[in-house]
């Protein structure tokens, strides 16, 4: 190779890179070839901002870090090849580092890939994409460390910068990550990083229309901060579709968690998942995501088998939560399952709320269930929590945080096409997702877009497979 850079690819005034590498390798450079483009390896460092080529291909080496207040932008159909390696110390990850920025400029006809670059790809060949910003925790000072990385102040997040901006991403789909976790993780502990990992984000930050699929571990993880993201698709994933945790704060809407079959690598794996902290203490600021049009679809058929104890939504360790106007079906230990930490602050409307849901399980029992606490392995159905939630009258409602939600059989939700090679998670007609989602209330004033639909799906199916979505 030629340890070269073209200024074809970056104009001169935009770069004179320093890409290093811990290694101290001469590989770390980009290596252009302007016949080959595919021939552009990415690795090491990223101390300057830099501008990557429209419509071309790379290949990302190891962990490749952005650092500096650096800005890394990716422009519209380009594809990022990830090595694949056997150890989680070797595998491949992008990391934009606190003061840093990345800007995914995709597009629905020409979106930004990041997938595997092994011939016969595979859940785990690489780590993901992780965002660190300026935003609070509830870490000591407001800070924390990624997980599973080096400490040391490029790996550190957090703040006390709200509205700070990492970035924008657009129309990103992000393939075959999540390589760090080992299978059967330790369940109680803040996972370590997987698929679009976002640490101490702020709300300036875009996130809109990513998708994550074939993840060994978590599709979406929000760690502390306030970032808002609308257009999320999570599918076939091996542990959590959306997982929250150490004082996140932002604001979802249209969003898809869909895994068509069960977890093979993680004993818990949930639609979305919500902690505070491991020990479920009062450190604030407190977890709490708000979220309405919502779409949860679990694995195909009952599955006999309770030990594997995958919920639609698992709300546990003193976080709060707010989630309206959503579908949570599929699962067969449950639709909602809260813990002795974390039932009281729904019942008793102590920040956490549910409604105007459709919810449904396939034993239809346990909608509602109820996680004992110390053992962690005896789920039960919860009546209590199920009569609340289906109250529908307002001379009747005992709980105003917990009402008007619908308990569902599978085919009531008359999607169009569940299950299948390509789904179509659209209402039919009659179904009924078909109305409008209430969004009254002070956490839906702002960010949130009217919707004559319950789930993320209305009339118009803005996941429908392409050259974005991909269902494959």
């Amino acid at each position: 190779m030629k340890n070269i850079i073209k200024s074809a690819l970056i104009p001169s005034l935009v770069l004179i890179l320093g890409f290093t590498s811990c290694k101290k390798d001469s590989a770390n450079l980009i290596d252009v070839n302007p016949l080959t483009p595919e021939n552009i390896i990415l690795s090491g460092e990223i101390k300057s901002s830099l501008s990557l080529k429209e419509n071309s291909t790379y290949t990302l080496k190891g962990r490749v870090s952005v650092i500096n207040n650096s800005v890394l932008t990716i422009p519209a159909g380009t594809q990022i090849l990830v090595e694949s390696a056997a150890t989680a110390l070797d595998k491949g990850a992008l990391i934009i580092s606190r003061g840093s920025k990345i800007n995914i400029n995709g597009t629905k006809e020409k979106p930004v890939v990041f997938t595997s670059a092994a011939t016969s790809k595979a859940p785990g060949d690489w780590i993901g994409i992780i965002v660190m910003g300026k935003a609070s925790t509830n870490g000591p000072g407001g800070m924390l460390n990624i997980a599973g990385h080096a400490v040391n102040v490029d790996s550190q997040f957090g703040g006390s910068d709200d509205t700070d901006n990492s970035g924008s991403i657009k129309y990103l789909r992000i393939e075959y990550a999540g390589g760090l976790n080992p299978a059967q993780e330790e369940e109680w502990a803040l996972d370590m990083t997987s698929g679009l990992s976002l640490n101490g984000v702020g709300s300036g930050t875009t996130i809109e229309n990513v998708m994550v699929k074939h993840s060994r571990d978590d599709a979406f993880q929000f760690v502390g901060g306030t970032v808002n993201a609308k257009y999320l698709i999570a599918y076939n994933n091996g542990d959590d579709n959306f997982d929250f945790d150490r004082g996140y704060r932002g604001k979802l809407q249209f969003i898809i968690s869909y895994n068509p079959t069960g977890s093979a690598v993680a004993i818990r794996a949930h639609g979305m998942e919500s902690l505070n902290d491991k020990d479920a203490s009062d450190i604030m600021p407190y977890t709490r995501p708000v979220i309405s049009n919502m779409t949860i679809i679990g694995p195909e058929g009952i599955d006999i088998d309770m030990t594997h104890q995958n919920q639609g939504i698992y709300i546990r360790k003193n976080t709060r939560f707010n989630v309206q106007n959503s579908i949570i079906a599929g699962y067969s230990n449950g639709g909602l399952m809260l813990c002795p930490r974390t039932k009281p602050l729904l019942l008793n409307n102590l920040g956490s709320e549910f409604k105007y849901n459709l919810v449904n399980a396939d034993i239809q029992t346990r909608s509602f269930t109820y996680d004992d606490g110390p053992s962690g392995i005896v789920i039960i159905p919860d009546p209590e929590v199920s009569g609340y939630a289906v109250q529908l009258q307002d001379n009747v409602i005992q709980k105003q945080s917990i009402n008007r939600n619908k308990i569902v059989g599978t085919t009531d939700l008359q999607l169009k096409r569940v299950y299948m090679s390509s789904p179509d998670l659209t209402p039919e007609a009659g179904s009924p997702a078909l109305i409008s989602a209430n969004l009254s209330g002070a956490d839906f004033s702002t960010f949130f877009t009217a919707a004559a639909h319950v789930g993320a799906i209305g009339t118009d199916n803005w996941t429908a497979s392409g050259v974005w979505a991909n269902w494959q």
